[in-house]
This record gives structure tokens, sequence and C-alpha cells, in this order.
């Protein structure tokens, strides 16, 4: 399985009462295919995995591979906290007719290099199906090894790595020290094509929330050839991403969404920003956006 582009990390919506709503859920489904992503990944860090419980995650997984209809390939988030959860979370996503899963390492409590090994290893083989792992030491107090990576590269089911430590050198030695054909995908927006011109295949992104289209632009201009355009399409987004400093940054993501006009509700509590200051960074930033675009 390659997949080569710019995937949606795509936002879960909610109703005021903080149950799943279906109907907009289908409906931003349909939003990113129609902007031309190459797929999409539901129950990410921009999903609230960390937010639902088991059979909320398995609804919705279900919705999603639902309404893509086979159009797109879906990816999954079905990491756990531990290798048991872990292995039936991907399983279900295998049932459900799923693409891939991103499997993140596990958080909380501490884990080894050797431990990361034998988690990934052990879920690869038990549920044989494609993993790409992801990789965010802010947020699992663990950075998983450029060399536990080339180890795990030799797995034929472990497929790639989405890298969000942010650490630019470490994507590069997840490029350098793994075959051609394993996917190398950037987690943050803003190294989307610096990932590209270093070998990447391209980027899992949460910003396609907000402005899916410009952020599919950057990797159709950076294949076209055209650099200079891919650079200014990179460049555009960063008034987008200041607006993070200092909140969740994917509870800001939800808020600019909800205030294009997407009824995609709240973050699940507590993490609901009802800002006002945010929104006036927001509001301005898309001011920004339009006038430089």
């Amino acid at each position: 399985m390659r997949i080569n582009g710019i995937i949606s990390a795509m936002l879960t919506p909610l109703n005021e009462d903080e149950t799943i709503n279906e109907t907009e859920l289908r409906n931003q489904v349909n939003r990113q295919i129609n902007a031309g992503v190459a797929a999409v990944f539901c129950l990410g860090t921009n999903g609230e995995f960390y937010a639902f419980d088991k059979d909320e995650k398995k609804k919705i997984i279900d919705i999603v591979v639902d309404e893509a209809n086979g159009r797109i390939p879906i990816l999954a988030g079905t990491g756990c906290v531990t290798t048991m959860e872990t292995v039936e979370m991907t399983d279900y996503a295998k049932s459900a007719g799923v693409s891939a899963v991103s499997i993140i390492s596990p958080y909380f409590a501490g884990i080894s290099q050797e431990g990361l090994y034998q988690h990934f290893s052990a879920v690869a083989d038990e549920c044989q199906m494609p993993v790409i792992m992801y990789n965010i030491p802010a947020r699992t107090g663990v950075n998983i090894h450029y060399e536990t990576v080339k180890k795990l590269a030799e797995n034929p089911y472990i497929i790639g790595i989405k890298d969000s430590s942010g650490n630019f050198d470490n994507t590069l030695r997840y490029i350098e020290e793994t075959p051609n054909d394993f996917i190398v995908l950037c987690g943050n927006d803003s190294l989307i094509l610096w990932t590209l011109m270093a070998g990447g295949n391209g980027g899992i992104s949460g910003v396609t929330n907000i402005f899916p289209e410009h952020m599919v632009s950057i990797y159709e201009k950076f294949v076209e050839g055209d650099f200079e355009g891919a650079k200014k399409a990179q460049d555009q987004i960063r008034c987008i991403r200041d607006c993070f400093a200092g909140y969740n940054p994917n509870s800001v993501v939800k808020r600019a969404a909800a205030l294009l006009g997407y009824p995609v509700g709240p973050a699940r509590s507590p993490f609901a920003i009802d800002d006002e200051v945010l929104d006036n960074k927001l509001l301005a930033a898309f001011k920004v956006f339009e006038g430089i675009k």
C-alpha cells in the first residue's frame, strides 16, 4: 500500500451535548474527499481519539468507512495504552474495512525502545494489516528512535511512520534509514513541503479541517515542479498556525472550523475552548490568509 500526498487528520464533529454528530461527520468526510486529499485519517489527535470510549471509536470508524464507500483510503487510529487493547481495536478496524491503521506509541507509562519494538511488532504480526506508526513524543513522552524504526521497517505489515516530533532531523533520519518503499509522513503542517523535498511521502494535516484545498495544493504544486508556488502555499498557513500558541492545537483547529460555519461542535470537555481572544485571533488570521492567497 502506498499513500502519497496530503492526508486529512479529520476532526470528529460533536453535538452540543458532546455526543457524536453523525450527519456532520459524514459531511466532513465528503468535504475532505471533494478537496482532493489522498486519504482520510479518523481518530487521530485532531479526531480526539483520547476522548472516546471503545464503542464510540468503533462507531466513528464505521461511519467514516461507510461514507467514504471505497472512494478514498481510510486510516483509523487504533493505538491504545496496552498491546492487548491495541490489537482489539486494530482487529475491529480491519473488519470494518479501513485501508491501514495508525498506531500511536503507548503513553502515560514509561517504555523503552525495545518495548516499542515489541509492541508494534506484536500488533502488526497479530493483526496482519498495514500499520503506520505515529510518533508524537510531546504527548507520549517517548520518541521512536530511528534505529527502532529501521528494525520495524523490516516487518512486512509496518509500512510507514507519521512524525509529529517537530524535529526535522528526526524525520530526516527516518527517511535515510528506511527502504524507499517505507512511507514517511510529516505530522507538522509547517514542515510538509520540506519533508517532501527530503524524500518523504507527504503529510497528515490538521489544517485540512480549516482549509483543505489549500493544504492539498502544497503537494500538488510540489509534484508539478512549482517549488515557488508550493512554498508560497506552505508559508501562507503561518498565520493560522500562530493561533495555536498557548492552546491545545487540535481544540483550536476545531474552533476554527466552527467559526468558518461548520457545525462541528466543541471539543469534548475539558478541552473545549470558548475564548473570545482566540476567536478574534482566528478571525483576524482568516482575513490575513484570504488577503495573501
